[in-house]
């Protein structure tokens, strides 16, 4: 029997040399190679028609700078020049860091509170009464509303940051969870009642795990949210810090720094929501198939 398996097995064509498989492969690879050319032309039209406003003098220089006085500033932001080393004595990456980090504590909490409170207000609905309007409260909110308020409680230091990124990055998570648990589908909760499932394993066992790849998206909400506030926290003592840095560009009238701190925020957004995608694509493989 063996032998024949061994025998059918060989006669199987491999995956380096079935022509379906490579076919798949070159079209994929055609369909990449495609969208980067695109977006590629995209970025070239967009460089030269900023350049051509500049050149035909719209605006005055000081409020729309070239693309090539952006770089300028991005490389000096970026380096050490004439013993000045970057901007405030942070190199471009340090601020950016910096800044990074105060959206991962502000997210990590805001996970910690926000999928356990999403949780209670989907299966349980008395608390969801209460809770649910509160959260939604939160949602509303513009993180300078109540940045004032953390200031006077928290000081100057990191604290205010940091709590103002946990309340602008917990509603969506809450939210998410809660939308989530509840659309998970009858049958597999009746089936795992079947089965002799209680109420704890059937929200740790079943109910979470069918939930979690919309959970992991209202997590990617909740960190653009956080990064779209954190210029707001940064307002505040925020150097070093990406925000901060953006703000005293700001007061100086330096709009070539203000516009390079802006596409520095831009494009580490873009390669953290690709990482936080592909951490959904290896963490989740049974998104839509529940």
């Amino acid at each position: 029997m063996s032998a024949l398996l061994t025998a059918a097995t060989d006669r199987l064509p491999s995956p380096d040399t079935d022509p379906t498989v490579i076919s798949g492969r070159r079209r994929r690879l055609r369909e990449a190679s495609r969208r980067g050319a695109l977006r590629l032309v995209s970025l070239i039209v967009l460089i030269g028609v900023w350049q051509a406003v500049v050149a035909a003098e719209v605006w005055p220089r000081v409020l729309v700078p070239s693309p090539g006085d952006v770089w300028r500033q991005f490389v000096l932001a970026s380096t050490t020049h004439d013993g000045v080393r970057g901007h405030g004595g942070h190199l471009l990456i340090e601020h950016l860091g910096v800044s990074l980090g105060r959206i991962g504590t502000g997210v990590g909490y805001a996970v910690l509170a926000g999928v356990p409170l999403g949780l209670l207000i989907a299966v349980v609905r008395p608390l969801a009464v209460v809770l649910e309007p509160v959260v939604t409260f939160l949602r509303t909110l513009p993180p300078l509303a109540y940045l004032s308020l953390l200031v006077i409680w928290f000081g100057i230091d990191e604290a205010p940051k940091i709590w103002l990124l946990v309340i602008a990055a917990l509603p969506p998570i809450a939210a998410a969870t809660a939308a989530a648990v509840r659309t998970v589908p009858d049958q597999l909760v009746e089936a795992a009642r079947a089965l002799g499932s209680g109420p704890v394993h059937l929200l740790l066992s079943v109910r979470l795990p069918a939930a979690l790849p919309e959970i992991l998206t209202g997590i990617r909400i909740a960190v653009g949210v956080a990064y779209t506030s954190v210029v707001a926290a940064e307002t505040i003592n925020g150097t070093p810090g990406i925000g901060g840095m953006i703000r005293d560009a700001q007061r100086y009238n330096q709009t070539a720094l203000v516009i390079a701190g802006i596409l520095a925020i831009g494009l580490s957004g873009i390669v953290l929501d690709a990482l936080l995608r592909g951490v959904e694509r290896v963490g989740v493989p049974w998104r839509g198939r529940t």
